[in-house]
């Protein structure tokens, strides 16, 4: 039953789930078995404390029992957490399997720290590296790490390189923004290697670089048009502002088959980036009469109009909107998170954070690099604040309290200065982050790389960004 209730997660699944937990018999209290399901169960519930109360009581704990509390870990987005376990299965001679191994890769994957990576990679042993799952699951860990070249290497020493080595690889292209490496490995791949995801991969390799032309020929070759295909196609079509031709393909793929909610997500992100907010009213009403039940997605949509209000300068309507859709879908809106490895430990930030005990040399820095960059030409872009200012803030210090902002100063703050800067994001990153974080690259001469929702954006020396500012 907690299995049962952990893979349904809904309300009904989690009322009996802890219905159950509280009502067990004390003689099934040490049951590991029992009690490894519970942990699970509480952690895709999101309820972190509960499992990790669970996880305390367990006097023998197994491989099973550590791994299911770093899954959850993984899954409610506290990966760093995951360290610490590390460090207590070694101290009680826990040996790692394959199933912890992957577990910790995909700690790797979330965190996206070359450095922090390295040092769990260095845990694991070669006999377990050198296995085909685990090759791919690193292949895919160094990519969104942003070390291409690392994946590529893991890729080369494959010998009997196979569908899923492939789609790692692709995808890893994608998403650094290396769309032309990712199709000619695509065109390399024997054709009855190619699947859906396959097709997908290099499609969103096309629409992170702008690979129009590409895309389309890529996408006119696919025999089998699945709905993934055609909303990878409408998203690389919306992100250049193609919003007739993205809305035909939605149309056609329409007459055939049920319409899909995450192709309209796709539409209405361009249609914000675009500052259009006639025609992301029309698909926000579009999705919300489509899809009544998709709580979650509508209120990312949510989130996306009224941003867009703000970015024209509507902050009434912007919150007017968001309160009265928030309250009517019942669901939490996301808070945005920052994190990084400047101090040899991940720190994580939000959004104007004052919790950090280096607050004030923080915002120092902050205001340090502002200057540099205005030197070189920056303006903030009033466009991207997307809430009302209070009494004592200006435009400036509300981009200035952005989380990606925070900790990059936090790097700057380090003595030494880390030689390269890691940033990763929970959500995307904004268009003033991204050109404010272009100039700081150049003023001080440091390689940056910052993972966001979406993609890697490497900034470099030279005041440009992998990204050619598709995204």
């Amino acid at each position: 039953v907690f299995n049962a209730c952990a893979k349904l997660a809904n309300d009904r699944a989690m009322k009996i789930g802890k219905k159950l937990l509280d009502n067990m018999p004390n003689d099934y209290r040490n049951n590991n078995i029992l009690l490894n399901s519970a942990i699970d169960m509480l952690m895709k519930f999101g309820d972190v404390q509960s499992a990790e109360r669970i996880f305390d009581s367990i006097k023998k704990k197994n491989i099973i029992s550590y791994g299911a509390l770093m899954n959850g870990y993984n899954i409610n987005s506290k990966p760093w957490k995951c360290f610490k376990i590390l460090e207590e299965m070694k101290q009680q001679g826990v040996v790692l399997d394959e199933h912890a191994c992957n577990i910790l890769i995909g700690t790797c994957s979330k965190i996206g720290m070359i450095r922090e990576c390295q040092y769990i990679i260095d845990q694991i042993p070669l006999h377990i590296q050198n296995l085909k799952q685990i090759q791919t699951s690193l292949i895919h860990m160094w990519s969104k790490c942003g070390s291409i070249e690392k994946a590529q290497n893991i890729f080369k020493s494959v010998h009997d390189q196979d569908i899923m080595i492939y789609n790692a690889m692709i995808s890893g292209f994608g998403l650094n923004g290396m769309g032309l490496e990712a199709i000619e490995l695509y065109r390399k791949m024997p054709n009855e290697l190619q699947n859906e995801i396959t097709h997908i991969c290099v499609l969103n390799a096309c629409s992170h670089s702008g690979l129009l032309d590409q895309a389309r020929n890529i996408f006119n070759e696919i025999p089998l048009k699945t709905e993934k295909i055609v909303t990878a196609m409408t998203d690389c079509l919306s992100r250049l502002f193609l919003f007739d031709e993205a809305e035909k393909l939605i149309d056609e793929y329409e007459k055939t088959n049920s319409p899909s909610f995450i192709m309209y997500s796709c539409l209405l992100s361009g249609v914000r980036n675009n500052r259009n907010k006639k025609l992301s009213e029309k698909i926000y009403n579009r999705m919300k009469s489509l899809f009544p039940d998709e709580k979650e997605g509508l209120t990312s949509s949510v989130i996306l109009v009224s941003n867009l209000y703000s970015s024209v300068g509507e902050h009434q309507q912007a919150k007017e909107f968001r309160l009265s859709q928030i309250k009517e879908l019942g669901k939490k809106v996301k808070a945005g998170l920052s994190w990084t490895d400047g101090s040899g430990e991940i720190v994580a930030f939000s959004a104007n954070d004052n919790s950090h005990p280096q607050l004030a040399e923080i915002h120092d820095e902050v205001n340090r690099m502002t200057s540099e960059v205005i030197k070189l030409g920056y303006k903030c872009d009033s466009s991207w604040v997307t809430r009302e200012l209070r009494e004592e803030e200006t435009i400036e210090s509300a981009l200035g309290g952005h989380s990606e902002r925070l900790a990059l100063a936090f790097n700057f703050i380090q003595r030494p200065v880390p030689d390269f800067i890691q940033i990763t994001k929970n959500l995307r990153i904004c268009g003033d982050c991204h050109a404010y974080t272009k100039l700081v690259a150049k003023a001080r001469q440091r390689d940056i790389i910052i993972r966001d929702a979406n993609r890697i954006h490497h900034f470099h020396k030279n005041g440009q960004c992998s990204c050619q500012d598709h995204f």
